[in-house]
Protein backbone atom coordinates (compact mmCIF):
# COMPACT_ATOMS: atom_id res chain seq x y z
CA UNK A 1 0.00 0.00 0.00
CA UNK A 2 1.12 3.85 -0.79
CA UNK A 3 0.68 6.47 1.36
CA UNK A 4 -0.01 9.94 0.43
CA UNK A 5 0.45 12.80 2.81
CA UNK A 6 -0.84 15.92 1.73
CA UNK A 7 -3.31 14.51 -0.04
CA UNK A 8 -5.49 17.56 -0.32
CA UNK A 9 -3.33 19.87 -1.24
CA UNK A 10 -2.59 20.93 -5.22
CA UNK A 11 -0.05 17.87 -5.66
CA UNK A 12 -1.32 15.62 -3.22
CA UNK A 13 -4.76 15.58 -4.97
CA UNK A 14 -3.48 15.43 -8.33
CA UNK A 15 -1.28 11.93 -6.93
CA UNK A 16 -3.78 10.58 -5.45
CA UNK A 17 -6.29 10.78 -8.62
CA UNK A 18 -2.87 9.07 -10.91
CA UNK A 19 -2.50 6.64 -8.51
CA UNK A 20 -5.77 5.37 -8.06
CA UNK A 21 -6.43 5.69 -12.14
CA UNK A 22 -3.31 3.31 -11.77
CA UNK A 23 -5.07 0.51 -9.86
CA UNK A 24 -3.08 1.21 -6.83
CA UNK A 25 -3.94 0.99 -3.47
CA UNK A 26 -3.49 4.43 -1.35
CA UNK A 27 -4.04 5.72 2.14
CA UNK A 28 -3.98 9.69 2.19
CA UNK A 29 -3.00 11.50 5.22
CA UNK A 30 -4.97 14.45 6.23
CA UNK A 31 -5.37 16.93 9.04
CA UNK A 32 -9.04 16.44 10.81
CA UNK A 33 -9.35 20.33 9.48
CA UNK A 34 -8.57 19.77 5.72
CA UNK A 35 -11.56 19.86 3.47
CA UNK A 36 -11.36 16.26 1.27
CA UNK A 37 -14.46 17.55 -1.20
CA UNK A 38 -11.50 19.82 -3.00
CA UNK A 39 -9.71 16.01 -3.53
CA UNK A 40 -13.58 15.01 -5.18
CA UNK A 41 -13.30 18.41 -6.95
CA UNK A 42 -9.60 18.18 -8.81
CA UNK A 43 -10.64 13.91 -9.48
CA UNK A 44 -14.16 15.75 -11.07
CA UNK A 45 -11.21 17.74 -13.59
CA UNK A 46 -10.46 14.83 -14.89
CA UNK A 47 -13.39 11.60 -15.00
CA UNK A 48 -16.64 11.58 -15.39
CA UNK A 49 -17.06 9.29 -11.99
CA UNK A 50 -14.92 10.81 -9.56
CA UNK A 51 -16.31 8.29 -7.00
CA UNK A 52 -14.93 5.40 -8.94
CA UNK A 53 -11.43 6.39 -8.09
CA UNK A 54 -12.37 8.09 -4.76
CA UNK A 55 -13.49 4.62 -3.54
CA UNK A 56 -9.71 3.19 -3.99
CA UNK A 57 -8.88 5.57 -1.28
CA UNK A 58 -8.51 4.85 2.61
CA UNK A 59 -8.30 8.42 4.52
CA UNK A 60 -6.19 8.78 7.67
CA UNK A 61 -6.52 12.25 9.74
CA UNK A 62 -3.73 12.50 11.27
CA UNK A 63 -0.64 15.07 11.96
CA UNK A 64 2.72 14.72 10.41
CA UNK A 65 3.84 16.64 13.59
CA UNK A 66 2.71 14.11 15.47
CA UNK A 67 4.78 11.19 15.97
CA UNK A 68 2.30 8.64 16.65
CA UNK A 69 -0.08 9.57 13.94
CA UNK A 70 3.01 8.73 11.77
CA UNK A 71 3.65 5.90 12.69
CA UNK A 72 -0.18 4.64 12.63
CA UNK A 73 -0.72 6.28 8.93
CA UNK A 74 2.46 3.98 8.21
CA UNK A 75 0.78 0.48 9.11
CA UNK A 76 0.94 -1.83 6.31
CA UNK A 77 3.07 0.94 3.81
CA UNK A 78 5.65 -0.16 1.57
CA UNK A 79 6.10 3.56 -0.15
CA UNK A 80 5.76 6.64 0.75
CA UNK A 81 5.06 10.37 -0.92
CA UNK A 82 5.22 12.96 1.23
CA UNK A 83 3.59 16.05 -0.12
CA UNK A 84 2.92 17.59 2.76
CA UNK A 85 3.98 21.02 3.74
CA UNK A 86 2.85 24.31 5.17
CA UNK A 87 3.63 27.47 1.99
CA UNK A 88 3.40 30.98 3.56
CA UNK A 89 5.25 33.75 3.43
CA UNK A 90 3.78 35.57 6.62
CA UNK A 91 6.08 36.54 9.20
CA UNK A 92 3.60 35.39 11.87
CA UNK A 93 3.45 31.83 10.30
CA UNK A 94 7.30 31.33 11.16
CA UNK A 95 6.63 29.06 13.79
CA UNK A 96 3.90 27.04 11.68
CA UNK A 97 6.26 26.79 8.75
CA UNK A 98 8.81 25.33 10.05
CA UNK A 99 7.36 23.17 12.38
CA UNK A 100 5.32 21.27 9.34
CA UNK A 101 7.68 21.73 6.95
CA UNK A 102 10.50 20.78 8.93
CA UNK A 103 9.73 19.30 12.16
CA UNK A 104 7.27 17.20 10.31
CA UNK A 105 9.43 15.48 7.80
CA UNK A 106 12.17 14.67 10.13
CA UNK A 107 9.16 12.79 12.01
CA UNK A 108 8.08 10.76 8.77
CA UNK A 109 11.90 10.07 7.83
CA UNK A 110 12.48 8.79 11.53
CA UNK A 111 9.63 6.61 10.85
CA UNK A 112 10.52 5.45 7.33
CA UNK A 113 13.50 4.16 8.78
CA UNK A 114 12.11 2.04 11.38
CA UNK A 115 9.62 0.61 9.38
CA UNK A 116 11.91 0.18 6.81
CA UNK A 117 9.88 1.66 4.48
CA UNK A 118 11.04 0.47 0.48
CA UNK A 119 11.11 4.24 -1.04
CA UNK A 120 9.89 7.55 -0.36
CA UNK A 121 9.24 10.47 -2.20
CA UNK A 122 9.83 13.56 -0.86
CA UNK A 123 8.47 17.12 -2.69
CA UNK A 124 10.68 19.86 -1.85
CA UNK A 125 10.50 23.26 -3.27
CA UNK A 126 13.44 25.20 -5.97
CA UNK A 127 13.35 27.77 -2.95
CA UNK A 128 15.47 25.19 -1.40
CA UNK A 129 18.07 24.51 -4.11
CA UNK A 130 19.96 27.88 -3.12
CA UNK A 131 20.43 31.65 -4.35
CA UNK A 132 22.41 32.44 -7.25
CA UNK A 133 23.28 35.54 -9.22
CA UNK A 134 20.80 37.39 -10.98
CA UNK A 135 20.80 35.39 -14.61
CA UNK A 136 22.52 32.47 -13.23
CA UNK A 137 21.32 29.25 -14.07
CA UNK A 138 20.34 27.09 -10.79
CA UNK A 139 20.78 23.20 -10.97
CA UNK A 140 21.02 20.45 -8.56
CA UNK A 141 24.18 20.65 -7.98
CA UNK A 142 23.97 24.27 -6.72
CA UNK A 143 24.70 23.89 -2.42
CA UNK A 144 22.60 25.74 -0.12
CA UNK A 145 24.90 29.38 1.71
CA UNK A 146 22.85 31.35 3.67
CA UNK A 147 23.09 34.64 3.36
CA UNK A 148 20.71 35.64 5.71
CA UNK A 149 17.95 36.93 3.48
CA UNK A 150 16.11 33.68 2.58
CA UNK A 151 12.44 33.46 3.58
CA UNK A 152 11.28 31.12 6.34
CA UNK A 153 9.62 28.74 3.96
CA UNK A 154 12.82 28.58 1.68
CA UNK A 155 14.67 27.51 5.25
CA UNK A 156 12.22 25.04 6.20
CA UNK A 157 12.31 23.08 2.90
CA UNK A 158 16.19 23.02 3.32
CA UNK A 159 15.81 22.11 7.01
CA UNK A 160 13.47 19.42 5.35
CA UNK A 161 15.83 18.14 2.58
CA UNK A 162 18.44 18.33 5.24
CA UNK A 163 16.18 15.41 7.14
CA UNK A 164 16.17 13.43 3.90
CA UNK A 165 19.69 13.54 3.27
CA UNK A 166 19.96 12.13 7.09
CA UNK A 167 17.90 9.28 6.44
CA UNK A 168 19.30 8.48 3.10
CA UNK A 169 22.87 8.25 4.23
CA UNK A 170 20.86 6.10 7.46
CA UNK A 171 20.24 3.59 4.84
CA UNK A 172 16.29 5.35 3.44
CA UNK A 173 15.60 4.50 -0.42
CA UNK A 174 14.25 8.20 -0.99
CA UNK A 175 14.11 10.80 -3.71
CA UNK A 176 13.61 14.37 -3.51
CA UNK A 177 11.94 16.71 -6.42
CA UNK A 178 12.00 20.62 -6.25
CA UNK A 179 9.15 21.60 -8.49
CA UNK A 180 9.38 25.76 -9.63
CA UNK A 181 6.02 27.56 -9.21
CA UNK A 182 3.07 24.74 -9.88
CA UNK A 183 0.23 25.38 -12.41
CA UNK A 184 -3.22 23.53 -11.92
CA UNK A 185 -6.55 23.14 -11.02
CA UNK A 186 -7.57 23.32 -7.68
CA UNK A 187 -8.24 25.23 -4.23
CA UNK A 188 -8.29 28.51 -6.12
CA UNK A 189 -7.86 30.44 -2.55
CA UNK A 190 -4.38 28.38 -1.63
CA UNK A 191 -1.01 28.23 -3.24
CA UNK A 192 0.07 29.66 -6.28
CA UNK A 193 -2.84 29.17 -8.40
CA UNK A 194 -4.66 32.02 -6.41
CA UNK A 195 -2.79 34.12 -8.75
CA UNK A 196 -5.62 32.96 -10.71
CA UNK A 197 -8.00 34.64 -8.96
CA UNK A 198 -6.19 37.83 -8.61
CA UNK A 199 -5.90 37.90 -12.08
CA UNK A 200 -9.38 37.61 -12.51
CA UNK A 201 -10.14 40.23 -10.41
CA UNK A 202 -7.60 42.66 -12.67
CA UNK A 203 -3.87 43.03 -12.00
CA UNK A 204 -2.68 46.45 -13.95
CA UNK A 205 0.91 46.37 -12.32
CA UNK A 206 4.28 43.92 -12.93
CA UNK A 207 7.74 43.32 -11.83
CA UNK A 208 10.74 42.10 -14.44
CA UNK A 209 11.01 38.90 -11.71
CA UNK A 210 11.95 35.51 -13.46
CA UNK A 211 11.23 32.65 -11.93
CA UNK A 212 9.99 28.82 -13.34
CA UNK A 213 6.61 27.12 -13.56
CA UNK A 214 5.60 23.91 -13.85
CA UNK A 215 2.10 21.85 -14.61
CA UNK A 216 1.34 19.73 -11.67
CA UNK A 217 0.63 16.93 -14.19
CA UNK A 218 4.38 17.12 -15.53
CA UNK A 219 5.24 16.84 -10.89
CA UNK A 220 3.19 14.13 -10.31
CA UNK A 221 4.41 12.23 -13.76
CA UNK A 222 7.58 12.99 -12.50
CA UNK A 223 7.18 11.66 -9.15
CA UNK A 224 5.77 8.34 -10.18
CA UNK A 225 8.33 7.77 -12.76
CA UNK A 226 11.15 8.77 -10.36
CA UNK A 227 9.57 6.18 -7.62
CA UNK A 228 9.34 3.02 -10.08
CA UNK A 229 12.10 3.35 -11.21
CA UNK A 230 16.28 2.70 -9.96
CA UNK A 231 16.56 6.07 -8.60
CA UNK A 232 17.41 6.61 -5.17
CA UNK A 233 19.84 9.45 -3.40
CA UNK A 234 18.89 12.40 -5.76
CA UNK A 235 17.06 15.41 -5.83
CA UNK A 236 15.39 16.77 -9.28
CA UNK A 237 14.24 20.49 -10.43
CA UNK A 238 11.08 20.21 -11.75
CA UNK A 239 10.50 23.04 -13.86
CA UNK A 240 8.74 23.64 -17.46
CA UNK A 241 10.46 27.00 -17.96
CA UNK A 242 11.48 30.38 -16.52
CA UNK A 243 9.40 33.34 -17.52
CA UNK A 244 9.29 37.04 -16.11
CA UNK A 245 6.22 37.81 -14.37
CA UNK A 246 4.62 40.05 -16.94
CA UNK A 247 4.83 37.02 -19.39
CA UNK A 248 2.71 34.96 -16.73
CA UNK A 249 0.29 37.08 -15.55
CA UNK A 250 -0.37 38.20 -19.49
CA UNK A 251 -0.94 34.61 -19.89
CA UNK A 252 -3.28 34.17 -17.62
CA UNK A 253 -4.93 37.50 -18.02
CA UNK A 254 -5.60 36.52 -21.85
CA UNK A 255 -6.81 32.94 -20.89
CA UNK A 256 -9.39 34.59 -18.50
CA UNK A 257 -10.27 37.50 -20.92
CA UNK A 258 -9.18 39.65 -19.23
CA UNK A 259 -6.78 42.89 -19.49
CA UNK A 260 -3.33 41.75 -18.98
CA UNK A 261 -0.63 44.22 -17.26
CA UNK A 262 0.69 47.36 -18.57
CA UNK A 263 2.19 49.17 -15.21
CA UNK A 264 5.96 48.38 -14.24
CA UNK A 265 5.82 48.38 -10.56
CA UNK A 266 9.09 50.55 -9.90
CA UNK A 267 11.21 49.69 -6.84
CA UNK A 268 9.85 52.71 -5.05
CA UNK A 269 6.36 51.38 -5.51
CA UNK A 270 7.13 47.68 -4.15
CA UNK A 271 8.52 49.48 -1.50
CA UNK A 272 5.35 52.12 -0.44
CA UNK A 273 3.29 48.73 -1.04
CA UNK A 274 4.84 46.63 1.13
CA UNK A 275 4.54 49.70 3.59
CA UNK A 276 1.18 50.38 3.44
CA UNK A 277 -0.02 46.64 3.34
CA UNK A 278 1.77 46.49 6.56
CA UNK A 279 -0.22 49.84 8.10
CA UNK A 280 -3.61 47.94 6.76
CA UNK A 281 -2.47 45.01 8.79
CA UNK A 282 -2.11 47.05 11.91
CA UNK A 283 -5.23 48.44 11.70
CA UNK A 284 -7.24 45.70 10.52
CA UNK A 285 -5.19 42.88 12.45
CA UNK A 286 -5.20 41.19 9.17
CA UNK A 287 -2.51 39.10 7.51
CA UNK A 288 -0.08 40.26 5.70
CA UNK A 289 -0.29 40.38 1.76
CA UNK A 290 2.95 42.20 0.71
CA UNK A 291 5.91 40.59 2.97
CA UNK A 292 9.49 41.71 2.48
CA UNK A 293 9.95 37.64 0.88
CA UNK A 294 7.65 38.83 -1.63
CA UNK A 295 9.09 42.12 -2.31
CA UNK A 296 12.51 40.27 -2.90
CA UNK A 297 10.73 37.50 -5.13
CA UNK A 298 9.19 40.00 -7.07
CA UNK A 299 12.71 41.60 -8.40
CA UNK A 300 14.57 38.43 -8.65
CA UNK A 301 15.37 36.89 -11.69
CA UNK A 302 15.81 33.22 -11.38
CA UNK A 303 16.24 30.61 -14.29
CA UNK A 304 15.86 26.55 -13.38
CA UNK A 305 17.36 24.12 -15.28
CA UNK A 306 15.79 21.02 -16.19
CA UNK A 307 18.21 19.29 -17.62
CA UNK A 308 18.75 16.34 -15.04
CA UNK A 309 15.39 15.02 -14.85
CA UNK A 310 14.89 15.00 -18.71
CA UNK A 311 17.86 13.35 -19.25
CA UNK A 312 17.40 10.45 -16.91
CA UNK A 313 13.71 10.01 -17.09
CA UNK A 314 13.08 11.23 -20.63
CA UNK A 315 10.25 13.40 -19.61
CA UNK A 316 8.72 15.78 -22.10
CA UNK A 317 7.27 18.97 -19.87
CA UNK A 318 3.96 20.67 -20.79
CA UNK A 319 4.66 24.36 -21.85
CA UNK A 320 3.46 26.47 -19.57
CA UNK A 321 1.07 28.22 -22.07
CA UNK A 322 -1.06 25.14 -22.17
CA UNK A 323 -0.59 24.87 -18.36
CA UNK A 324 -2.33 28.06 -17.98
CA UNK A 325 -4.64 27.70 -20.63
CA UNK A 326 -5.74 23.93 -19.11
CA UNK A 327 -6.30 25.50 -15.35
CA UNK A 328 -7.94 28.61 -17.00
CA UNK A 329 -10.36 26.55 -18.23
CA UNK A 330 -11.36 24.92 -14.36
CA UNK A 331 -11.12 27.95 -12.77
CA UNK A 332 -13.93 29.44 -15.39
CA UNK A 333 -16.16 26.40 -14.82
CA UNK A 334 -15.77 26.68 -11.54
CA UNK A 335 -17.28 30.62 -11.08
Amino acid sequence: MILVTGGTGLVGSHLLFELARNGDKVRALKRKSSKQEIVEKVFGYYTDDPNLSLSQIEWFDGDITNTADVFEALKDISRVYHTAGFVSFDPADKSDILRINAVGTANMVNACLEKGIEKLCFVSSTSAIGSAENGEILDEELFWTSKGKESVYATSKYRAEMEVWRGINEGLNAVIVNPSIIIGPGDWQRSSIRLFQEVYKGIRFYTQGITGYVDVRDVVKAMIILMNGEFSGERYIISSGNYTYKEILSMIADSLGKRPPDIYATPFMVKTAYYLDWLRSIFTSGKRMITKDIVAGAKNKIHFSNDKIRNATGIEFIPVADSIRHTSKFFLRDL
